[in-house]
């Protein structure tokens, strides 16, 4: 997404660390390129920790893309703020084309031979446009996002445990929200859906210490 902001610390290498510890041997064994997802809740460092594990991949002579799930919204950011004004149900997995994410990550495994073109947002101009992938070969693709543990197309699954009432420093200095009463509302429904993706995860990150008692 254009316009986002990544802020990178300590943390988030350590996190991206961790999660290569686990991920290298397999890398060394795969048959082919292996999708990887970075989920977790609002702030939580998702794409962060995916910068840096993509970082890490390609330090160890792989090739890595990263696949940012905002990008994959139905809707840009505030015509999806607004939707949801009107009906918080909106809120969950079906505000994003996680089918489409889905595909996208198995071409690249399939070894692109043909451009591909995604969708890309823009954040300060509300829109929905579109990049070009050209073809290449990568060994590991990222799929960051709140989301991604939910993608078919994974085969190893980080998951950042976070909550949204531990991340709430990082989100104000992030300064994406537009009206953080109502987003605590959005928070909520998210935490119900997205901590129950940890059952699903091959590595589960820990909060920071500051954090583990909140």
């Amino acid at each position: 997404m254009i316009g986002d902001k990544l802020v990178i610390t300590d943390y988030h290498r350590q996190g991206a660390a961790t999660a290569m510890a686990q991920l290298g041997p397999k890398l060394k064994d795969a048959a082919g390129p292996l999708g990887v997802s970075v989920a977790g809740e609002s702030g939580s460092g998702k794409s962060e920790i995916a910068h840096c594990l993509s970082e890490l991949v390609q330090q160890a002579g792989y090739g890595a893309f990263v696949y940012g799930q905002d990008d994959y919204f139905k809707l840009p950011p505030r015509s999806n703020h607004e939707k949801r004004l009107e009906g918080i149900d909106w809120v969950g997995p079906s505000e994003v084309k996680l089918d489409l994410l889905d595909e996208h990550i198995q071409a690249m495994k399939d070894k692109l031979t043909e451009p591909l073109v995604k969708p890309l947002v823009y954040f300060e101009e509300n829109e929905i446009r579109s990049e070009t992938i050209e073809p290449g070969h990568w060994d590991v693709i990222i799929a960051e996002g709140t989301y991604t543990s939910l993608l078919n197309k994974v085969d190893f699954r980080v998951f950042i445990n976070r909550t949204f009432r531990q991340t709430k420093k990082a989100r104000l200095k992030r300064g994406r929200d537009p009206d953080v009463q109502f987003l605590e509302q959005v928070l909520e429904i998210e935490h119900q859906e997205i901590s129950q993706h940890k059952a699903r995860a091959d590595v589960v990150l820990a909060p920071p210490p500051e954090e583990r008692e909140l």
